[in-house]
């Protein structure tokens, strides 16, 4: 037969083990950098167009960039809620001046951007301008 002390024991062995599990779990993992993610810049779409500039994050921190005429890559580097985006190297796609424009601002604003917050599903690179992004869930 299992004694009462015996089963408290157990209980609270469990409880311990799941207090120690919880902080590691995927539920918290929403409060973290979205590495692994995909996220779209959350703006209206331009009048002519039917694109959204978004940002592709590997788990390492490499981002393929879709903007509103140009793509290419770049790298964040994170650290608590500091970050450094690095552009790389854009390739230029047939598109009006003034959206290769906007492209342009808005690779210098994501590289002069030095810290990010994240609430629910919106993460926000805060420097000259605060780039507000949406995460895909789907």
């Amino acid at each position: 037969m299992i004694s009462f002390v015996r089963m408290a024991r157990a209980g609270a062995a469990s409880l311990l083990v799941t207090a120690m599990v919880l902080p590691f779990s995927p539920a918290r993992a929403d409060d973290g950098f979205p590495f692994g993610a995909e996220m779209q810049l959350d703006v209206d779409r331009q009048r002519g167009s039917k694109r959204i500039p978004n940002l592709e994050i590997g788990d390492a921190g490499e981002v393929a960039l879709e903007l509103w005429c140009k793509g290419g890559k770049g790298q964040f580097s994170v650290a608590g809620n500091t970050v450094i985006f690095v552009p790389g190297a854009m390739e230029d796609r047939p598109c009006p001046p003034d959206r290769a424009q906007q492209d342009d601002e808005l690779i210098a604003a994501l590289a002069a951007v030095g810290t990010w917050k994240r609430q629910g599903d919106f993460v926000s690179f805060i420097g000259t301008l605060t780039l507000r992004f949406r995460i895909n869930t789907n």
